[in-house]
């Protein structure tokens, strides 16, 4: 598959089908992803996997912790305010969701049963879980993070393989913790769900849309 087409193709899933993942595969994608690019070389991320039982077993605590309405306590806070056009656009892709779905804005009851499915990870049989030291700065080791977890998106694409990238997988990092054995030492920054699409799901393929080039590039000549 050619670069573009990986980058324009991918996309989050939102269900996956029941199929495993050869571990194989996961470790012929981080063992590519690994050449991400890394402010001075630092390369500052950790991944740890999970598969099988320690993962249903952590999708249950996590659809427990949330129907529970136990607070967030992500390692990397959630922002707590938006620029008007990005929470625009925000709010514009939860719009598009909800009416593929059928789904009205009011219905609690139908948005919890989403929010439920996120907790469980849409089904994924696999996450890979990102993690930095706490002694590094934290900026910098963050970028690079993003870079290695796109970079393992795009690969993921290129073996026919679905990923969501996911708040909802850290928003309770101390159920990782123990389900993963992750130490403190290491602050958990992101959960990549893992697995293979389910092709006819609404969600995995309506058409996306991007910020116009014009609005986010200036041209200085």
């Amino acid at each position: 598959m050619e670069l573009e087409a990986a980058v324009r193709g991918r996309r989050s899933i939102r269900k996956f089908t029941e199929k495993k993942v050869p571990g194989v595969l996961i470790e012929e994608i981080l063992d590519a992803a690994r050449w991400a690019p890394s402010w001075g070389n630092t390369q500052p991320w950790g991944f740890t996997v999970l598969t099988g039982a320690p993962l249903e077993a952590f999708k249950e605590a996590n659809e427990r912790a949330l129907a529970a309405g136990l607070a967030a306590t992500p390692d990397i806070p959630m922002p707590e305010s938006w620029p008007a056009e990005l929470k625009a656009r925000y709010g514009d892709i939860g719009k598009t969701m909800l009416d593929l779905m059928g789904i009205d804005r009011a219905d609690k009851d139908a948005r919890n049963r989403i929010y439920a499915r996120m907790a469980g990870l849409f089904g994924a049989p696999c996450l890979i879980v990102a993690t930095i030291p706490r002694g590094v700065l934290a900026e910098y080791a963050l970028l690079d993070v993003g870079l290695v977890v796109q970079t393992i998106c795009l690969l993921a694409h290129a073996k026919g393989l679905g990923t969501c990238i996911m708040a909802a997988a850290v928003r309770y990092p101390d159920l990782l913790r123990r389900t993963a054995f992750i130490p403190e030492e290491l602050r958990i920054v992101a959960g990549i769900a893992v697995g293979w699409p389910d092709p006819e799901y609404p969600l995995n393929r309506f058409a996306r849309k991007r910020a116009d080039l014009r609005e986010i590039v200036r041209w200085i000549d």
